[in-house]
């Protein structure tokens, strides 16, 4: 995700090995190896864009509809409807958004029990994590769309950061990092108008252990594709970004192994949320020759030489892998 939250030592998230499948549901539970992380991100799905490795929402939705209910911000959730000016007229239209979906499997010797997430529920502990990215805690009243109505990241049944024991808010910043801010800075003053970019990407989230009268057992259940109830659950939402994205969600899940239930099974899923119109603007940066490896899908992707490090600078391939193997690696020694 886009957060310090799952991030760590290279030494530390070396010691699993991640091992590429096309679903971590044709992995049965009982032929999990030790310290591997099965991961797929469906980039040879035939829904998936070659280029840039996601999906349509809509088709996402269509095809995939209990990940779209569950891994959205809320159930429920649609593309936002937005105004633009046509002819002189105001048209409301809808927002279209592509998303990178992962998910991700692996076992932790120790039974469910004995593993507590909600040390992770901690700005102490997300500082520790990326000195990369800078957070600082904010008050739910702070969290702009509990602010603004008509943001379509509001959630309709709660207040963000609200309904939870364990659950705190944040407001993270990350400073792009390698050629990009040099690159974005060139394409602003190239650009005659329009917003400028940032050169950093600010974001709003909820952090919090899913209360267990919240669980939905049934469906998330399904989710995972795992036989035994869940026994705890930590999300992350990303619920406003000043930059690309529109929504980001960290989920995980921990049930006991159903042959052996001293044993953890451990199911994550990423998704990140970006809008389609970033891929119309191929020829805004392929009419630059020091900018064509700028476009926006090669950036995502992580297939430019504007990439670079392992954090989001990376692309989404790398830092969603990076953060899978680090969370794998924190819980292990938890």
């Amino acid at each position: 995700m886009l957060v310090a939250l799952f991030a760590a030592s290279a030494p530390m998230a070396q010691e699993f090995h991640l091992e590429e499948v096309g679903s971590i549901a044709a992995i049965a539970p009982d032929k999990l190896k030790p310290k591997t992380i099965y991961f797929s991100d469906y980039r040879n799905d035939q829904l998936t864009d070659a280029k840039s490795g996601l999906i349509r929402f809509a088709d996402w939705a269509k095809a995939k509809p209990l990940q779209k209910q569950l891994l959205s911000p809320y159930p429920g959730y649609e593309e936002p409807n937005v105004t633009a000016t046509i002819g002189g007229k105001s048209k409301a239209l809808k927002r279209r958004l592509h998303v990178y979906v992962i998910e991700a499997r692996y076992e932790i010797a120790r039974a469910p029990n004995a593993i507590d997430l909600s040390r992770y529920v901690s700005l102490a502990f997300l500082e520790q994590m990326d000195p990369a990215i800078k957070h600082q805690p904010i008050s739910a009243d702070a969290v702009t769309p509990n602010k603004d109505t008509r943001l379509a990241n509001r959630h309709p049944a709660r207040r963000w950061c609200e309904s939870a024991v364990t659950v705190i808010c944040i407001k993270s910043r990350y400073e792009f990092e390698g050629k990009l801010p040099a690159a974005i800075s060139l394409l602003n003053k190239l650009r005659e108008s329009g917003k400028q970019i940032a050169p950093f990407i600010e974001f709003e989230s909820e952090l919090r252990i899913i209360p267990a009268a919240a669980i939905d057992q049934a469906g998330l259940t399904e989710l995972s594709g795992i036989d035994s109830p869940i026994t705890a659950a930590l999300e992350q939402n990303i619920v406003h970004v000043n930059e690309v994205m529109q929504f980001g969600k960290f989920l995980v899940l921990l049930q006991a192994k159903p042959a052996d239930p001293g044993q953890t099974i451990v199911t994550t899923f990423i998704t990140l949320a970006v809008e389609s119109d970033l891929f119309e603007k191929r020829k805004e940066y392929e009419n630059v020759p020091v900018l064509r490896n700028m476009v926006p899908a090669q950036i995502l992707a992580g297939n430019s030489s504007f990439n670079t490090g392992n954090s989001i600078s990376a692309g989404l391939p790398v830092y969603a892998r990076n953060r899978i193997k680090a969370m794998a690696a924190i819980l292990s020694r938890e």
